[in-house]
């Protein structure tokens, strides 16, 4: 099963708050909304992608904890873009000074920030072109670091902030760099 892109931009623009309260009338489906208004609606994930998810979320909370300077996020948190777009990466984490200058009301709904660190993991169901795209997104709305972890060929796109993709073949693990000090991602449970 894909995902199903849907242009109602012809019939209704959905403000923020209507989609937002979609998303909440909806809670068994997952809806990110592209910068020009698309809706997409995506399948819930199957059990071995929705496992390795847990694996890879698991991994940076318990750093997140540990270390103190930002909240981790999973799949089913939305961020608002700089530049338009709804997403929920499949995990996340905000430096908690950004997190701190949002209103209490902000925090509740759909953050309106881009994450400093983003990862997406690849499910059988995800277009890599339009993963690679949305990975271009996160970038030109203000990432620090994002990871596409593409399980099928054991390859990882680090993706930083002015620079080129960076592209590795069956990492055993990947380091959050200067953006998550001391963050390493073991990817043994991840393959």
């Amino acid at each position: 099963m894909t995902a199903l892109t849907v242009n109602l931009k012809s019939i209704i623009e959905l403000t923020d708050e209507q989609f937002y309260q979609l998303c909440q009338d909806n809670e068994n489906l997952r809806f990110e909304r592209t910068a020009t208004g698309k809706l997409i609606i995506m399948p819930p994930a199957g059990g071995e992608t929705s496992n390795r998810n847990g694996r890879l979320n698991q991994q940076l909370f318990n750093w997140a904890d540990a270390d103190g300077t930002g909240i981790a996020f999973d799949s089913s948190g939305g961020f608002k873009l700089p530049l338009g777009a709804d997403r929920s990466p499949d995990a996340s984490w905000v430096k908690m000074e950004r997190w701190n200058t949002l209103t209490p009301e902000q925090q509740k709904k759909f953050l309106p920030l881009c994450p400093d660190f983003v990862v997406e993991l690849l499910s059988p169901s995800d277009s890599l072109k339009e993963t690679q795209e949305k990975m271009k997104e996160y970038l030109d709305n203000g990432i620090r670091l994002g990871w596409l972890i593409n399980r099928k060929f054991r390859q990882v796109e680090i993706y930083r902030k002015g620079q080129e993709v960076e592209v590795l073949e069956n990492p055993a693990i990947l380091s959050g760099e200067t953006v998550l000090p001391g963050f390493v991602l073991n990817l043994e449970s991840i393959w």
